[in-house]
C-alpha cells in the first residue's frame, strides 16, 4: 500500500486535529481523542499524532494514484484549520 508521512513542526496539533476531526465527521468516518486521529476517506486512510512540538501526519491509500490527492486535500485543510500559523509541510513517501 503506497504510504506518505509529513513531520510538521507546531505547537498546535492537538488543536489541528480537533478542528479537522469536526469538520470531517459530517461526511467520513472519523475516530480520534485529544491527542491521535483517524480520517477514513473512499480512498485511503489519514493518521495524526499530536506530540509537543509536532504533529506526524501519515496518509495511506490503496493505489499509488491517489496518494497525490489525500496529501493536497489533507495539506490544504491543515493550512486552514492553522489560521495565521504558518505550517511547513513536506510530504516523505
Amino acid at each position: 500500500m503506497p504510504l506518505s508521512r509529513a513531520e510538521i513542526a507546531t505547537s498546535s496539533g492537538e488543536r489541528l486535529i480537533n478542528r479537522l476531526c469536526k469538520h470531517w465527521a459530517h461526511k467520513l468516518e472519523v475516530e480520534h481523542s485529544a491527542q491521535e486521529a483517524k480520517i477514513t476517506f473512499a480512498s485511503g486512510t489519514c493518521l495524526m499524532r499530536a506530540e509537543e512540538d509536532s504533529l506526524a501526519v501519515a496518509i495511506e491509500t490503496l493505489e499509488e494514484e491517489h496518494l497525490d490527492e489525500l496529501e493536497g486535500v489533507v495539506e490544504r485543510h491543515l493550512m486552514r484549520m492553522a489560521g495565521d500559523e504558518a505550517l511547513v509541510i513536506i510530504w516523505e513517501n
